[in-house]
């Protein structure tokens, strides 16, 4: 299908951000009463939350608005907008550091780590669209000038800065999206992720071509620690970030010499 800015010959739009800031969010013309882009926003992140990013349809939204499609695009003007308007809303529940120059960068990057770990884990969707989209809503923006204030502050070379960003926040990123979609998966059944877990290492067990690995990875977890999933996860997640700050010391002290 042609889009219509191809048809029109302009430009495609890079990012809903980069619109006319002075229209308010309202494509002009009349104005569909008690809508506005914000309740569009947030019922938006409601239904992708209960329901996910591939049943999110404009028709879904607009009769859980209990209004028509038409009256939502006075508002945005495509699904992808809307999207990029529910991506940035998320990223407005991350709790962000007051900037202190006297702080522990040690226990700030941490806290903003596990910040954007429950993020995604909390919405499952939001990973498919981080990257999708530039990601310069106001949110985002300043999530990312609070990890470029936290990580400025460790003594690495400026040059290293956007590696060591990139290291420790992918790893998060990869984290939360196989997290928040394995939360999705033991929902789906009814079980807890203990009664989950248990039965599906049961299982696998007894497949010959599986049951070597999936053994050595069993003994491996037994001596790791940890009674529960919620233990398990928890143990990873902590031991893989303190390797990585471990790494960005190691760094640091390299470049001193």
């Amino acid at each position: 299908m042609v889009r219509a800015d191809q048809r029109s010959g302009k430009t495609p739009r890079p990012s809903v951000w980069l619109e006319d800031r002075e229209r308010g969010g309202r494509r002009g013309g009349g104005q569909p009463s008690g809508l506005d882009r914000d309740r569009i926003t947030g019922a938006t992140v409601r239904l992708l939350d209960a329901e996910g990013l591939e049943k999110f349809s404009m028709r879904r939204l607009a009769a859980e608005l209990d209004v028509t499609a038409m009256s939502v695009y006075w508002y945005v003007a495509t699904k992808d907008d809307l999207l990029e308007l529910a991506l940035d809303r998320a990223f407005g529940e991350l709790a962000l550091p007051e900037p202190d120059p006297g702080a522990d960068w040690h226990d700030e990057l941490r806290a903003l780590a596990r910040e954007y770990r429950a993020l995604l884990v909390r919405h499952s969707w939001l990973p498919a669209l981080v990257g999708r989209f530039l990601n310069i809503g106001p949110h985002a923006l300043r999530f990312s000038g609070a990890v470029q204030r936290v990580l400025g502050r460790t003594g690495l070379p400026e040059h290293e800065v956007t590696g060591a960003i990139a290291a420790v926040f992918q790893f998060v990123y990869g984290h939360g999206t196989v997290e928040g979609h394995f939360r999705d998966r033991v929902a789906s059944t009814g079980l807890t992720a203990d009664e989950y877990h248990h039965r599906a290492m049961t299982e696998v067990l007894r497949d010959p071509d599986a049951s070597d690995v999936i053994g050595r990875s069993a003994r491996i977890m037994e001596a790791r620690g940890g009674d529960t999933v919620e233990e398990m996860l928890e143990r990873d997640f902590t031991f893989a970030l303190d390797l990585l700050i471990a790494g960005i010391e190691a760094m640091v002290a390299r470049s001193r010499g």
